[in-house]
């Protein structure tokens, strides 16, 4: 079943408009969790939509354009502060329930990569590697994904030491390295491994 039909089907199933949402930046070490919401237009179908981390940079630039030329589209973005302050699984809740309020459209059923948000009152499907099954949630964790690499490239022109534009704030081996060499910035998420271990708070 291609990622298309699969949401097809639930239209079939009576739902008359659906959305997706996916997540990027939730296991980093620096940089905010961005949630994107995608709800394609009637009948649009976009050759090449798949997980976002099986896309090349530039792929994923190309499809982000066509995605929001043929859908509507939320964003969510939780910064660093708040990450630290509610746990990184609450910030990227609500950072999807905020690109669901930014979506401009109300729909009948959201499809979630792998998350329920309870306090939304839509009906929801949370599925397990939603990404690799959902346009609508594959085209979010594409947006997503080139919405976040945007801030990360943006951050490492005020904190070029790190080599954000390169790893986007994983714990890359090139990150690590970096870490222990200039200490942490403010960007980094203090409640994350290995930040606390290295006390470098």
């Amino acid at each position: 079943m291609s990622l298309f039909a699969f949401d097809e089907a639930f239209i079939a199933q009576g739902y008359r408009s659906i959305a997706g949402i996916d997540e990027a930046g939730r296991g980093c070490l620096a940089g905010p969790v961005v949630a994107a919401c995608v709800s394609f237009r009637d009948k649009i179908l976009i050759d090449g939509i798949k997980d976002s981390k099986e896309l090349t940079a530039k792929q994923r630039e190309k499809l982000f354009d066509e995605i929001i030329s043929n859908a509507f589209v939320g964003i969510g973005i939780i910064d660093v502060a708040l990450i630290d302050k509610i746990n990184i699984l609450e910030a990227t809740r609500l950072a999807m329930k905020k690109a669901y309020e930014n979506l401009g459209k109300e729909v009948e059923l959201l499809l979630i990569d792998a998350v329920y948000l309870s306090d939304l009152k839509v009906s929801q499907r949370a599925i397990i590697k939603g990404d690799k099954k959902s346009a609508s949630i594959a085209s979010a964790s594409i947006i997503a994904k080139v919405t976040r690499d945007r801030i990360m490239r943006q951050y490492h022109e005020t904190y070029p030491n790190y080599g954000f534009k390169k790893h986007k704030g994983y714990a890359t081996k090139e990150h690590l390295f970096a870490l222990k060499k200039f200490g942490p910035c403010p960007i980094h998420r203090k409640s994350f491994s290995p930040l606390r271990e290295l006390m470098l708070f």
